[in-house]
């Protein structure tokens, strides 16, 4: 009898660990791909590590300008894509940007590309902007910069330039926590990303200088290349 009980308890030991190790392990292929994913906030714009070409785009939230919030995945819904990334707004260089790819878009159309806006823009100033440039062309708020995050070209401004923005241009944007633990506004840095079908990046153009951009021209023949 005592054997028979000791064995009995072995036994349900032994399943117990192996329930749990499967636990573990379940958790483990759950968390893993995540934090492989997961791109940290770099400390200047010269430090970002953006997403490459031949990897696919995250599957991050995005908030579309009526405040909807979707998976980008399911917002870009298998089309072929052109998202660039600006700052704002309120950036002069940015707005040109936005000016030029207006130019371009009705033929990014025909090649069978959405043009996509991405900036640190609430939902609102999103409207403004397209009412006052007349854009037929889709923006999506990044307001807490997680997208830019996701894509690996967020970063720190440092803290001359966080007062400047957050006090002359009255940006409301939640302000994050650098390495030494001061509050900081996160931006991203202007980029450009010509996305497939099956959400593989087929061209990027990163630049840690956000006054140069790519030029329209020069995103034009990359996208008759990618059509």
């Amino acid at each position: 009898m005592k054997l028979n009980k000791y064995l009995s308890g072995q036994v349900s030991n032994v399943m117990t660990r192996t329930q749990n190790m499967k636990r573990f392990l379940l958790c483990l292929v759950l968390i893993v791909p995540f934090l492989l994913s997961a791109k940290p906030i770099a400390e200047s714009s010269d430090e970002v590590t953006p997403l490459l070409n031949g990897q696919v785009i995250p599957d991050v939230d995005v908030t579309q300008i009526n405040g909807k919030t979707t998976s980008l995945k399911e917002y870009l819904n298998g089309d072929k894509a052109i998202l660039f990334f600006y700052r704002g707004g309120w950036c002069p260089f940015c707005n040109t940007q936005m000016g030029q790819l207006k130019k371009i878009e009705p033929e990014l159309k025909q090649l069978g590309l959405k043009l996509i806006g991405i900036s640190t823009d609430a939902p609102k100033d999103l409207s403004k902007s397209v009412e006052t440039m007349s854009l037929q062309y889709d923006l999506l708020s990044d307001y807490n910069s997680e997208i830019s995050k996701a894509f690996g070209i967020a970063f720190f401004t440092d803290a001359k330039t966080t007062q400047r923005y957050v006090k002359r241009l009255n940006l409301t944007n939640p302000l994050k926590r650098n390495k030494a633990g001061e509050p900081r506004l996160v931006l991203p840095v202007p980029a450009i990303y010509v996305i497939d079908e099956q959400g593989l990046v087929q061209f990027n153009y990163v630049n840690p200088n956000f006054k140069v951009r790519l030029h329209e021209e020069v995103l034009l023949k990359v996208a008759e290349v990618y059509k």
